[in-house]
This record gives structure tokens, sequence and C-alpha cells, in this order.
């Protein structure tokens, strides 16, 4: 079985856990990157095809995984590929959550050190985040679960509360004219959003826990499409405020949206409850990418999970830090972005073919 505990959970509970997994740091900054390769409002419509497009691969997945009921990735990876290839792949699946999971660490870093807790060491955030995430992903899945079920309510008001506010400062001839340019800068601004969306590398392992496992397609699309709403409004609300050139400039833009405007209210700093919030959303985040590097890796070894975790915590953080300024952070998630669309959006649907073919052989 996929897991010495036995652990099992619902479909509602993986599409939870998926869209914690797929709301990550990058809604903070995904309007910038979409603007410097778009150069016009449509960017909102970038993140819809890119939300859209990247919800096949992860359905692809998802009928990969659900053929092998109750294994993991790397439990029949062996069977549909031989074992030094399985070997290979599943540790640069294992080494993808491990950078992910560093990329995640590094910007809650930056902007807590920035925006909430000025002078703060660094390593200070990072600790709290790898050994509270040891204590939780211990728990196993189920725990991971449990997490992402009490953050959701909380984060999603929160966020679409302060978008409501904002929109005393948001213009709508800033999205004007729709498409001015035609479809191309549309095309361009999808290069920005690999990132963002690519989900089926959680699937990998997710499927396996799933009490129906057939219901792994809708999972793969709910997912995504769930989280397209929060970037679209993320983005649409930069611009509107900004403009296309304004948001450009910003390293945080969404971020400086929520500061640019005040409300006589209990919060005059609407930032910090946000960011202190959507921290917790990221932790989530962070806590399912190592979950699935120590599991791998466990299953791969033969090692406990435990000691997996406790071997991953210094390899995450040297990693974390290896970033020396805030545009190499950048490029690393733009890096990780690219190694997802290769590997998991190239390879999904030649794998499906390879172990339709091998229990066709089989039988």
């Amino acid at each position: 079985m996929a897991s010495k505990t036995q652990d099992r959970i619902t479909t509602s509970q993986a599409v939870f856990i998926l869209v914690n997994y797929v709301l990550v740091a990058s809604v903070f900054t995904l309007p910038r990157v979409a603007a410097q390769k778009a150069g016009t409002p449509d960017i909102w419509l970038s993140i819809i095809c890119g939300g859209l497009l990247f919800t096949i691969p992860a359905f692809l997945i998802a009928c990969l995984c659900r053929k092998f009921p109750g294994e993991t990735f790397f439990q029949f990876a062996p069977k549909i590929m031989g074992k030094p290839l399985a070997l290979a792949a599943g540790t640069l699946v294992c080494l993808y959550f491990v950078c992910y999971a560093a990329f995640e660490l590094r910007s809650v870093q930056e902007v807590t050190v920035f925006f909430l807790l000025e002078g703060t060491p660094t390593w200070a955030v990072a600790a709290l985040f790898l050994w509270v995430a040891l204590y939780l992903c211990r728990g196993g899945i189920n725990a991971l679960s449990r997490m992402c079920r009490l953050i959701t309510p909380l984060a999603w008001t929160i966020f679409f509360g302060v978008c409501l506010l904002s929109l005393k400062v948001f213009d709508l001839d800033n999205l004007r004219p729709v498409l001015s340019e035609g479809i191309a800068p549309v095309l361009r601004g999808i290069g920005a959003t690999p990132l963002s969306f690519t989900s089926g590398e959680a699937l990998l392992f997710l499927v396996a826990f799933m009490d129906k496992p057939k219901q792994a397609g809708r999972v793969a699309v709910l997912g995504t499409i769930i989280t397209i709403p929060f970037y679209v409004t993320s983005a649409v609300l930069t611009i509107g405020a900004f403009s296309v050139e304004g948001v450009v400039t910003r390293t945080w833009p969404f971020i400086d949206l929520i500061r640019s405007f005040e409300v006589a209210f209990l919060f005059e700093r609407f930032e910090s409850l946000l960011l202190a919030i959507w921290t917790m959303q990221i932790f989530s985040t962070f806590c399912i990418a190592l979950y699935g590097a120590a599991l791998g890796f466990s299953q791969m070894t033969g090692l406990k999970l435990n000691h997996c975790l406790f071997a991953l915590l210094p390899l995450v953080y040297l990693i974390t830090e290896a970033p020396r300024t805030i545009n190499n952070v950048f490029a690393f998630g733009h890096f990780i972005g690219d190694w997802a669309v290769l590997m998991f959006g190239g390879l999904s649907l030649p794998l499906l073919f390879l172990a339709a073919f091998r229990r066709r052989k089989k039988a």
C-alpha cells in the first residue's frame, strides 16, 4: 500500500490538498511576471489560458496514477519503465519537490523580513518553517489534509475581502482596450504561468492515498481550476490600480496594491493581515512538497519516512539560502517552472501510453 499507516483521504480532501499546493507565493508576483512577458493589460487572459492549459498534464498524470491504485509513482514506476530509469525519474521528481519547497520558503523569508518582521534573521524564519513542517509531515497525509481544511476558509476569506476593499483604487480604463495588439501578447503571457499552475506532480503520490482513486481526474481538474480566480483577481486588480507600466516596476505588485489604500476599520495595515494569513497558505504548499520528497526517497530507498524528513531539512535550507539576491530568487522560480513543464508536461502522455502498452502486453 501507499504507506505503512494505511492512510486514506476522500476526494474532497484530495481537492483541498491540491488547491493548497497550487496556491503559492506567486499570487504576489505573477501580475508583474506576466506583464513583463505580455506587455499589455491582457494578462488576465493569459492566466486563464495558462490555468486551463496546465489542467491537461495534471489530468493525464491522474489517469496514469489511477491505473495503479494504492501505489505512488515511486512504487509503480519500475513496472512501466524498469528499475534504472524509474530510480532516475523518481530522484528527479523528489529533487523537484525539494527545490519547490525551498523556493516557497525563500519567498516567505523575503516577504516576512521586508514587510512584517524587519530585522528578523532569515534563518529564524526558515527554522520555524522547517521544524513545524517536520512535526506536521510526521503525522502523514491526514495531518496535511486537516491543516489544508483549516487554513483554506480563513485564507480565502481574507484574500477576497482585501480584494473587495482594493476596488476603491481600481480603474477599469487601465484594462482597456482588450486584445489591442491581438492574441500574440496573450500567448507570450502564458509563459509566466507554469510555476503557478503546475499541479500534476502532487498527484504522483496523492492519488495513492485516495479511497476512490477512479476520481483522480476530477481532483486534477478541480484542484487546478479552483485556483484560477485567485490569480486572475490578483492580476486584474493590480493592473487596474497601477497599469501595466506601474506593475512591471514593482517587485511585489499585489502587496503594494494592498498597501495603497486605507480603511478606517479594525485594521489599518491590511497587508500585514493578508501576509500573516497567506504565510500559512504558503506553509501548506511547503509541507506538501516536503512530504512528497520525503515519501519518494523513503519508498525508493526503504528508509523510514521520519529519517528522510530529518535528512531533507538541511538540504532544503541550503537550497533556500543559495540565491544571493531577489533577482536570483525569481530566476530560480522561473527555472522550477520550466523544469515542471519539461518533466511533468512533456512526460505525462508518454508514460500513460507506456503504462497502457505494458499492461496490454502482460494480458
